[in-house]
């Protein structure tokens, strides 16, 4: 999604232009275009796909309903009417479908979940009996609608209650309903707006993906250096040290879904090391973080050589610091990284932590959720570099194996998202969702393979995608490599000949003599095209408008020395 022009169309049974309005003006989104559709039609739309409010097709449909409206079963429910529980839920059913059938008319779909407003009780203390209460009905409705919808790729549903819990009372006020048909306050509108741009910027691959943390008064209270690791402020009965080890394990919460950790201290680097070894209430040790700088250097700099490290850029970065100077330095140094003020009161440390909406993810595949143990085997392997005396001694020694498989459902979302994301190693950056590229690659004419790598040290997990699809040229058949995707983590280790030795056995199998590959550059791809200039052993094609490179596919081309490849 390119957020520099995301084009938005909002439909909803109350009155939504304030969303539109904060959202067109929302800092951060530039180039954002939200219109409103009309006014209570939702499901009419729903239904019509040739209505003219689908054109131009948007990037993201907002579609925002209230339960009594988009499910009719469940207003007589509310009113007492003898409907029972599985009317409702086949009401939600028929919702779902709609939506099913919309999906392929938008980009991304965001839907607020049903919540009523705070001052409905409903039946009180039995509001929550099933078969009774009209709380327990709607919590159940959100539910089967999230379950009707969980395999429809471009469909995110949002917690409307927890919008709802931040501005309390505010949320709702009757008077604007009867005034302006306004089910929900500006206040909810605020929330909502910023929600929706976190959301957006996830899709785009924009959230945050590295925090860079401070040690002492920030991951535990005290300075190592003065006091000792037995005596610093962590864990115990006291609240400052009960709420260092919940902020730890916060940190390590979103360590375990794929966000990267970090620090950067003033400290002596034996010293902080050993507290996060030794002290029994740690709750991160060192091989929770991807990388540290602790030594007694500006703070700046080392961020940006910490950044190096792990091949990340600044706007990927939070840097969390007990110290208003040294969050300073850093803003001032790296505007682009998030510097959040951080809370004097220690007890707010997890509050804050949070509360920071910058770390959503647009899927959590499997690499996500290992991304941490990735990066410490790549530590790893950079220390047994240092131990060797030649690339070729170095490459042996890591004892590579890559896995080759089709794309299918079982990878479909790393493989996606793989694709999305990937800028320099990509020979022409083709950007699919999920269902597009699974029907792209299910075509008789195309063969589509994702590489998994490992070695001795680690999984790498899925790092590369490799398409073709035939043509004819020239009364010949050609194979056109369309997708050439490899992960910056793996690069120069042979991974790229095993994908193009894949490839030219499949386009041999498939009867085509030459292989053909035709880099569309882009600002970030130039690695991808300098690998295919001078390394990968194509032969260029003199004097045509674009760079081209080809393979005889009677030559079979050679599989590194250095790997095992093992095709599923």
């Amino acid at each position: 999604m390119d957020m520099h022009a995301v084009t938005t169309l909002i439909l909803a049974d109350f009155t939504i232009d304030p969303l539109a309005d904060r959202l067109n003006n929302r800092p951060g989104l530039p180039g954002f275009q939200a219109r409103v559709g009309p006014f209570d039609q939702v499901m009419p739309l729903l239904l019509d796909a040739q209505h003219p409010v689908w054109q131009p097709q948007p990037d993201l449909l907002i579609l925002w309903t209230r339960p009594e409206r988009a499910v009719p079963e469940y207003g007589r429910f509310r009113d007492g009417l003898e409907i029972g529980e599985q009317a409702v839920l086949d009401g939600v059913n028929r919702f779902a479908d709609l939506i099913r059938q919309a999906a392929g008319r938008a980009g991304m779909i965001f839907l607020p979940s049903w919540v009523r407003p705070p001052f409905e009780r409903g039946l009180g203390v039995l509001d929550m009996r099933p078969g009774l209460g009209i709380g327990q009905l709607v919590y159940q409705m959100n539910l089967h609608l999230s379950r009707a919808l969980q395999d429809v790729a471009n469909v995110r549903i949002l917690d409307t209650q927890r919008w709802q819990l931040q501005v309390g009372h505010n949320g709702f006020n009757p008077k604007l309903w009867y005034m302006g048909k306004m089910a929900f306050t500006p206040a909810i509108h605020d929330v909502a707006s910023a929600e929706i741009a976190a959301g957006l910027l996830a899709q785009a691959g924009l959230s945050r993906k590295i925090i860079l943390l401070d040690l002492d008064d920030t991951l535990w209270g005290g300075i190592v250096g003065e006091v000792g690791w037995e005596h610093l402020n962590l864990g115990g009965h006291q609240a400052a040290g009960e709420s260092f080890v919940d902020f730890q394990r916060a940190l390590k919460r979103l360590k375990n879904r794929g966000i990267l950790l970090g620090i950067l201290s003033r400290n002596d680097e034996s010293v902080a090391m050993e507290a996060l070894t030794r002290h029994p209430e740690m709750i991160l040790r060192p091989d929770d973080f991807v990388g540290w700088r602790i030594n007694w250097s500006d703070k700046a700099s080392n961020l940006a050589s910490l950044l190096e490290e792990v091949n990340l850029l600044p706007p990927a970065a939070v840097f969390i610091d007990d110290q208003p100077a040294e969050r300073a330095r850093v803003r001032e140094a790296f505007p682009e990284v998030l510097v959040p003020d951080w809370p004097r009161d220690k007890l707010l440390y997890v509050q804050a932590l949070e509360s920071l909406a910058c770390f959503d993810p647009a899927q959590l595949t499997d690499e996500d959720l290992h991304r941490t143990e990735s990066y410490v085997a790549e530590r790893k392997r950079q220390e047994t570099r240092q131990t060797v005396t030649s690339m070729t001694e170095w490459l042996a020694a890591l004892e590579l194996r890559i896995q080759v498989e089709r794309v299918q459902p079982v990878n479909l979302a790393r493989s996606a998202q793989l694709l999305n994301k990937t800028n320099q190693m990509n020979l022409r950056t083709r950007r699919l969702l999920e269902p597009d590229f699974m029907q792209w690659a299910s075509d008789p004419g195309h063969a589509c393979f994702v590489f998994r790598v490992m070695d001795r040290f680690g999984d790498y997990g899925l790092t590369g995608i490799a398409s073709l699809a035939l043509a004819r040229q020239d009364n010949r058949s050609v194979a056109q490599v369309v997708d050439f995707v490899l992960s910056c983590r793996v690069m120069g280790r042979g991974v790229e000949k095993t994908m193009l030795h894949v490839l030219v056995q499949e386009a041999l199998d498939l009867g085509a003599e030459l292989l053909e590959a035709i880099p569309l550059p882009t600002a970030k791809n130039g690695p991808c095209r300098k690998y295919f200039q001078t390394e990968s052993g194509l032969h260029a094609q003199p004097a045509e408008a674009q760079d081209r490179y080809t393979w005889d596919t009677r030559n079979p081309y050679p599989l590194p020395e250095h790997v095992t490849l093992e095709q599923n």
